[in-house]
């Protein structure tokens, strides 16, 4: 690796290892949505990898950022970036149950959201 990519890494890793952190995931958990060990995730966050570019995409959906802010290129302008995939993950779950049931949950989450409102 050259000096670029070996910064270009490091960066990249502790990019990675903060918006990690940001959403409340570990390195075990990360590693096993992108199928790698742990020891592997982090050589990444270290920089002592290459970070495969077809990891890019799932990294960055799961770190809820597009691909261009994990790698530096878009500035992030204090946008929000979106549902944290703890709260993606329920709402796959609540579309699995039986209508009734996500009715159920519907109503408790407007209730909720009602009374926040207020």
């Amino acid at each position: 690796m050259t000096q670029n990519d070996n910064d270009f890494f490091k960066q990249l890793g502790a990019k990675i290892a903060s918006l990690r952190k940001e959403q409340q995931i570990t390195q075990v958990q990360l590693a096993e949505i992108l199928g790698i060990s742990q020891q592997y995730m982090q050589a990444f966050e270290a920089g002592r990898r290459k970070v495969p570019s077809s990891m890019l995409p799932t990294l960055a959906e799961v770190l809820a950022v597009s691909v261009e802010e994990l790698i530096g290129i878009a500035p992030t302008n204090g946008k929000k970036r979106g549902p944290a995939p703890k709260l993606l993950k329920q709402v796959e779950q609540i579309s699995q149950l039986p209508k009734s049931k996500q009715k159920f949950v519907m109503d408790m989450l407007d209730t909720v959201i009602q009374q926040a409102a207020h």
